[in-house]
């Protein structure tokens, strides 16, 4: 299944920040979080990256316009996750957060969506664990500001299957980063 439209769980700075990318990218992007002031400020920092952007010559205003076209914005997690084809979570990265959310978009997501979890902290294998779409998960390693990335750590799962591999490498190189292969971190004790 071609990936078509992306949502984006938690509009923090670097939520916002993927978010913009991957508009820029020509996706169909999909901004949540279920704070109304988080969802404003982020709509903000985009519009104003933009502006920024088009006033340092490096997109058009009908550029700007079609970047801000394609982005949506969600206040829950079902809303977002409902019409996505891949879903980066962007919740703290924290165990106890990551497992709640990738057990949700689990529940919610269509069969064949990618989830991708954003960790630099956390074993992919463990948080596809806990779904019933292991080869489906896999790890992107986005930094703050999103804007300078220049490149992008993917981190297949154990059970990371090649569409999905391919699926996050693509989005990568839509967003001009170059992408690379990172390792997944231990499974930690007890976990299945």
């Amino acid at each position: 299944m071609p990936v078509q439209t992306v949502a984006i769980i938690g509009a923090g700075r670097l939520g916002g920040g993927i978010a913009q990318r991957v508009a820029e990218a020509g996706y169909r992007t999909i901004l949540e979080d279920i704070l109304p002031a988080s969802l404003r400020r982020a709509e903000a920092e985009i519009r104003a990256g933009l502006e920024d952007a088009r006033g340092r010559g490096e997109i058009s205003a009908a550029e700007a316009a079609a970047v801000l076209g394609r982005m949506e914005f969600a206040s829950s997690v079902a809303d977002a996750a409902r019409a996505a084809d891949l879903v980066i979570e962007c919740v703290p990265d924290e165990m106890e957060s990551k497992l709640e959310i990738f057990v949700l978009l689990d529940k919610i997501c269509r069969p064949g969506v990618i989830l991708v979890a954003n960790t630099h902290h956390i074993s992919v294998t463990e948080l596809a664990g806990v779904t019933y779409r292991a080869p489906r998960c896999v790890g992107m390693r986005f930094v703050h500001p999103v804007r300078e990335m220049k490149a992008l750590e993917i981190v297949p799962g154990q059970r990371t299957d090649a569409p999905t591999l391919g699926a996050a490498q693509e989005l990568g190189r839509r967003m001009r980063l170059e992408t690379a292969l990172g390792p997944d971190l231990p499974v930690s004790a007890g976990a299945t």
